[in-house]
């Protein structure tokens, strides 16, 4: 199922690395989201990392992923183009939206990211 998964989020994956609150209709949330991002990020790293996902596959999107979420970051360091917490998705987040789960979620990534072969 991972494997699967993994197949399809890559698909969905937007020309800036990321992928966007509505996966299906990305056109109707313009900009990238940093904590849904960040988990993908993180899964198929990890994944390449303990051999579950082929590198020449899955390598390229963990990369481009991760370098998306660093254009996420501002100069103070705040991880920004988070979602906020809510009964649905809103539209109305931005560079200066953050929350404590996007930063975690950006951290997670980077935990993975770091291991990735060069």
């Amino acid at each position: 199922m991972f494997k699967e998964m993994a197949a399809r989020i890559v698909s969905l994956q937007q020309a800036d690395g990321l992928w966007r609150a509505s996966l299906l209709d990305p056109e109707s949330y313009p900009g990238g989201e940093v904590s849904g991002s960040g988990f993908l990020c993180y899964a198929l790293a990890w994944g390449v990392n303990n051999g579950l996902l082929k590198e020449e596959l899955y390598l390229t999107a963990a990369k481009k992923a991760w370098i998306g979420l660093n254009r996420c970051v501002n100069e103070e360091g705040r991880v920004g183009w988070v979602q906020p917490i809510g009964a649905d998705p809103r539209k109305n987040f931005s560079a200066d939206s953050w929350e404590v789960y996007g930063t975690g979620a950006f951290l997670l990534a980077g935990s993975e990211i770091i291991r990735l072969p060069k």
